[in-house]
């Protein structure tokens, strides 16, 4: 059995407040990407898409991941959404944009715009993912 990761419980009505948070930080992320400033864009689609797990989450389940490994964020993610079709496609669009998250905001590697591009794409695709879970 998976350990129990740290969480706390959070209003299921805040689930749009944490998808609008999520909101604002992937339309800063799309205005730093048209300046290219590729690593301030790579931070913001990373943070967009752990607001938007944390939406899933509360709405799901009532509860958001406190923990600083983002990897926990997953973890609950998929508990919240393990009935859900494309929840294996949406865990791994999740799984690839924090994965680049130590490489964006601290090896000191400069991003590219290939690099961008690609963690945009699963930025997009989860938070689709996101948005359908929380019309439902």
């Amino acid at each position: 059995m998976a350990r129990k990761t740290k969480r706390t419980t959070v209003p299921r009505a805040e689930a749009d407040d944490y998808a609008a948070v999520g909101d604002q930080f992937t339309k800063a992320a799309e205005l730093a990407q048209e300046f290219e400033y590729w690593n301030a864009a790579g931070l913001l689609y990373v943070h967009a898409a752990i607001a938007f797990a944390d939406a899933v989450a509360i709405a799901r389940r009532g509860e958001k991941s406190t923990s600083e490994n983002h990897m926990d964020a997953l973890a609950l993610l998929e508990e919240a959404v393990a009935d859900v079709k494309g929840r294996d496609e949406a865990r791994e669009h999740l799984r690839r944009i924090i994965d680049e998250k130590n490489r964006v905001a601290y090896t000191g590697v400069s991003f590219r715009g290939a690099d961008l591009e690609k963690l945009a794409m699963h930025a997009r695709r989860f938070r689709a993912f996101a948005e359908r879970i929380l019309k439902a």
